[in-house]
């Protein structure tokens, strides 16, 4: 089980995306703009950050570029999951640090299924002695 925190400010794709997350056993936090995922971000640090690009006060992009500089959650595995489908959004997002980049509309399946990729490939990259499971 993972805490996955979910920042999209669409109500129905919060429901959608918490109550996949959920049936697979992990653990959801749905907030509605970055701010709100920033501080219980900072207050519990998730395996997970799943961010949309437009929401209302912060973006996900500057959520990321917060998370990419925050010595807690510099390792967290992000995916930006956003309407935004051009090719330059999706360059700049994996420049900033995103690990996966989804657009809507989306398969909840394929987004459950990257989900636990990035969750399982952060596990196998930091093992007990702080180093890569593939060297």
């Amino acid at each position: 089980m993972a805490r996955i925190i979910v920042a999209d400010d669409h109500e129905i794709v919060g429901a959608i995306l918490s109550e996949t997350l959920i049936d697979a056993g992990h653990s959801v936090g749905w907030l509605s703009d970055g701010e709100q995922a920033i501080a219980a971000m900072k207050r519990r640090p998730p395996n997970l950050a799943i961010l949309d690009q437009n929401m209302p006060t912060m973006s996900g992009r500057d959520v990321l570029r917060f998370m990419r500089s925050h010595p807690q959650l510099v390792m967290t595995p992000v995916m930006m999951l956003t309407a935004i489908s051009g090719e330059q959004d999706e360059r700049i997002s994996y420049y900033e640090g995103a690990d996966c980049y989804l657009t809507k509309p989306f398969d909840p399946q394929e987004v459950l299924f990257w989900a636990e990729e990035l969750i399982a490939k952060k596990i196998t990259r930091t093992s007990p002695l702080g180093h890569s499971a593939h060297s």
